[in-house]
């Protein structure tokens, strides 16, 4: 049965209007200028509260199955649907097994079932010994193939080399498939035991450092910051870029922090080569310059780095340079954030902030100009061109009833007990966030309205192969 939705602020491809919007069968089936209220069809109006496609986050680590203790499933598309994000798509690690055979993947579609409250798709990985099982897992639909170029913390994971690369490249060619790159290349001044992203870091040359209390080094931020400098991202970037023009293949550059490397996606692209890259909410919120020693919610790889460099990262989301953004969602356990010792250099790396993308986004985006068109096209409509989601990512007719609505003036302060996360570690807590999401729909369906447990459950997503 069709139902009806309104508001004075729908943001819909031609800008932000006042509109009614005719939702069926999971879909959009009309947009209606202005207040239309028609006999039969159920009508609510939200008044002035935005009406904006689905957010997509492209970049999440959900870990199921294997670790499920750190984030499953049931958990992370509650917060999703929380947070307004209405489609994910996770990466082939931190799962055991990892996501780089057919096999594992049918693992990861089992693991799903019953467990979805937003729709969930899946990419691939390629590590050294599995060259031959790429044809099989693009055929079987992933949305694109993940490498490191260091070593990610999970010993199943290891990262590539260019040789690797050179062999794996010609397959993604002929699938027209995307390889998309965690970019950092160890620099000659540490030592030869790779640092691995979530693990223990391998600590720099002290001359490089910041002068610290030597008691205090492993829970000192800048000693972590220093282990992985820029030039780690500069240098994986242009080699990718090289590898992007040689073997003609789309290369996806994940969770850009140097502002460094900006000039280099620049050029790629003035080239007409087949670059993108995105980064994420905490390389644009947070600066190293306010996280205090022994903060290990705070680490992740690449790190967080000065606020000077963070503002050229939000010029090159302003410019094109950066496509979009995505959370790279990659919670852990308190103990192995090391939350008592404090240690930077031991605590696995990464941010859970899966449920706050929108409004830490939003939060920074305003006071830099950003409109509300720039929230939907950098964090829903540009996401879903990356991914082939054509149906997604945009308020048309014909298009999926992917929406989520909230009020962009309202604020609210992060507190443990709203998280949905499985853990409630993360460094948005505390932190006073403009944008609260009112409801989240999905295919048409309210996913989240106060309520989350009432939410119908979905099948995870493939790509057309």
């Amino acid at each position: 049965m069709p139902k009806a939705i309104h508001s004075t602020r729908v943001i819909t491809r031609s800008g932000v209007i006042e509109a009614t919007l005719i939702l069926a069968d999971g879909k959009i089936q009309d947009v209606l200028p202005g207040r239309v209220e028609r006999e039969g069809v159920p009508f609510e109006s939200f008044g002035d509260k935005v009406i904006m496609p689905g957010v997509i986050d492209a970049h999440v680590h959900i870990n199921e199955p294997g670790r499920t203790e750190w984030e499953g499933f049931e958990t992370a598309t509650k917060a999703a649907a929380a947070g307004g994000i209405t489609t994910m798509i996770e990466m082939p690690l931190n799962a055991s097994p990892v996501t780089t055979t057919v096999e594992a993947l049918k693992l990861k579609l089992e693991a799903a079932k019953g467990k979805l409250h937003v729709n969930v798709g899946f990419y691939g990985g390629v590590i050294p010994d599995n060259i031959d099982d790429l044809d099989g897992l693009l055929n079987a639909g992933v949305f694109g193939i993940k490498a490191f170029l260091t070593h990610s913390g999970i010993d199943e994971f290891p990262n590539v080399t260019e040789a690797d690369l050179r062999k794996a490249l010609p397959i993604l060619k002929q699938h027209g498939a995307k390889l998309l790159v965690h970019c950092e290349l160890e620099g000659p001044v540490f030592s030869s035991e790779l640092s691995g992203q979530h693990a223990t870091t391998k600590e720099p040359n002290n001359s490089e450092l910041p002068t610290t209390n030597s008691a205090n080094i492993p829970r000192s931020y800048q000693r972590y910051q220093a282990s992985r400098p820029a030039q780690w991202e500069t240098d994986a970037i242009a080699l990718m870029i090289r590898l992007s023009e040689e073997f003609d293949v789309h290369v996806h550059i994940v969770h850009v922090s140097a502002a460094e490397a900006l000039p280099l996606i620049r050029d790629a692209k003035k080239r007409g080569l087949g670059i993108t890259a995105e980064t994420c909410p905490h390389y644009l919120v947070f600066c190293a310059e306010e996280i205090p020693d022994g903060a290990t919610e705070f680490k992740c790889a690449p790190p967080i780095r000065e606020r000077a460099n963070n503002e050229l990262l939000w010029e090159a989301l302003k410019d094109g340079t950066l496509d979009f953004v995505a959370t790279d969602h990659s919670p852990a356990p308190p103990d192995i954030k090391e939350q008592q010792s404090g240690d930077f250099m031991k605590a696995w790396g990464g941010i859970a902030g899966l449920q706050f993308m929108l409004p830490a986004f939003w939060t920074g985006a305003k006071e830099r100009g950003f409109s509300l068109d720039d929230v939907a096209r950098l964090l829903s409509e540009h996401p879903a061109d990356f991914l082939g989601l054509k149906q997604k990512g945009r308020i048309a007719p014909g298009c999926d009833a992917d929406l989520v609505i909230w009020d962009p003036e309202a604020s609210f302060i992060v507190k443990g007990e709203m998280i949905q996360h499985r853990h409630k570690l993360t460094p948005y807590v505390g932190r006073i966030l403009f944008g609260v999401v009112e409801r989240t729909i999905v295919e048409g369906e309210t996913v989240m309205k106060g309520d989350l447990g009432k939410s119908p459950m979905r099948s995870a997503m493939l790509r057309d192969a």
